[in-house]
């Protein structure tokens, strides 16, 4: 399946929708947020490379996101004073969780796994 850049960008929103409802709506356990963020990633490195393999993407995506994580870590004033506002608590995090570690591993192998699926060519008839 032949996937443009504004497909990409249209992904891209579409999960950030997903994620912020997945925060607003209490009865969604946090992880999937976590899964969606990292989804979210993946569909940005694939808008920026749109020609890049699928296991280049996930790979690019997944240490994006453990180094988004480990960052977390990082306790100097100024990048703490980022994270109390809003865009950079939802971009950068507050604080180190290896649960959020394999939230973003089975995000982005979900969805290497069905990009991958929908890649290959099907068997003409």
């Amino acid at each position: 399946m032949k996937k443009t850049r504004l497909s990409y960008l249209l992904f891209i929103f579409g999960t950030i929708v997903l994620g912020l409802l997945s925060r607003a709506i209490k009865t969604i356990p946090l992880f999937i947020g976590d899964m969606l963020y990292a989804i979210m990633i993946y569909f940005m490195i694939h808008f920026l490379f749109p020609k890049a393999k699928t296991r280049t993407i996930a790979l690019v995506s997944l240490l994006v996101c453990y180094a988004i994580e480990t960052l977390q870590l990082y306790q100097a004033d100024w990048i703490v004073n980022i994270r109390s506002t809003t865009i950079g608590h939802l971009i950068l995090g507050q604080g180190f969780l290896w649960s959020d570690i394999i939230a973003y591993t089975f995000g982005i192998g979900i969805v290497f796994i069905i990009e991958s699926f929908l890649k290959k060519p099907t068997d003409s008839l």
